[in-house]
């Protein structure tokens, strides 16, 4: 029997996304396993990464025809399965975290309330055992003066506050995948780091998968074990570390950040076309 611990929590082989009449690509044939680890997904805005991450929680409009020859969480198929089938997978056994928790969270109820309901629906608590894990998981992302906190509602607090708020809603039923689009790029920078940390700290503790989607890709390899790079709706290179980039893309990615230790006039620009000439290759 296959030890659990190795085997891929998300194993993902020709994933193809098309929109519209003139069934255009977004996503083309898209391949990747994340195991219980950090990965990542870097690419400017438009290159897929998104599509990719919402593809797989099956969370895309109608307009949006999804193929794969293998897309399983715990080697169990997604493809397959009903609405009906996904709605008790999604928060339980795969958890979506957004970029801004101002859009994420619902503005007419309080953070308790919010919580509590993810308790009663995934973990199956009554209403007393529900409040009771809502105010433990905000202490546990280090949120003090939790019963204040739980009062609260969503215009009440910081964003740093919200997208504790949002980890410990997703992280409570302690999921095998966490999907963390743009977790971060909504705060400040002061508070960016301790949810990553805070995040990186939850994940370990669950032992769950982490796909961590960003445009950032110096943040991304801080932070995790691997770097998947696309462009253009394609995976481009898989690194570990951003020294051995070879992929012109990745390496246009790297020499476009400002570097403070070499100050440069202007900062490099991608050539698309040759870019383009080599991911049509």
């Amino acid at each position: 029997m296959q030890d659990r611990d190795l085997q891929p929590v998300l194993s993902v082989e020709g994933l193809t996304v098309r929109f519209g009449r003139g069934a255009v690509p977004a996503v083309s044939n898209v391949s990747f396993d994340v195991g219980r680890e950090r990965v990542g997904i870097v690419g400017e805005s438009g290159s897929g990464k998104s599509t990719t991450g919402r593809a797989i929680m099956r969370l895309l409009p109608p307009a949006a025809v999804v193929s794969a020859e293998r897309m399983d969480l715990g080697g169990d198929p997604l493809l397959s399965k009903s609405e009906r089938q996904m709605g008790a997978l999604r928060g339980k056994d795969i958890a979506l975290i957004m970029q801004d928790p101002r859009y994420s969270l619902n503005p007419v109820l309080s953070i308790g309330k919010q919580i509590a309901e993810a308790a009663r629906l995934h973990l199956g608590l009554h209403k007393k055992q529900a409040h009771e894990a809502a105010r433990a998981m905000l202490e546990r992302v280090r949120i003090s003066d939790a019963e204040r906190v739980m009062a609260l509602y969503p215009h009440q607090i910081s964003g740093g506050m919200g997208q504790r708020v949002m980890i410990a809603m997703m992280l409570l039923a302690r999921p095998k995948l966490v999907i963390a689009d743009e977790p971060t790029s909504a705060l400040d920078v002061s508070v960016r780091k301790d949810v990553l940390l805070l995040l990186d700290e939850l994940v370990r503790e669950n032992n769950s998968g982490l796909l961590l989607i960003s445009h950032d890709i110096r943040m991304v390899a801080a932070f995790c074990e691997r770097i998947i790079v696309m462009y253009a709706g394609r995976i481009v290179e898989t690194l570990t570390r951003l020294e051995d980039a070879s992929h012109p893309y990745t390496r246009g990615l790297i020499a476009a950040l400002p570097d403070p230790r070499n100050p440069v006039r202007r900062l490099a620009v991608l050539d698309r076309t040759k870019l383009d000439l080599e991911t049509a290759q």
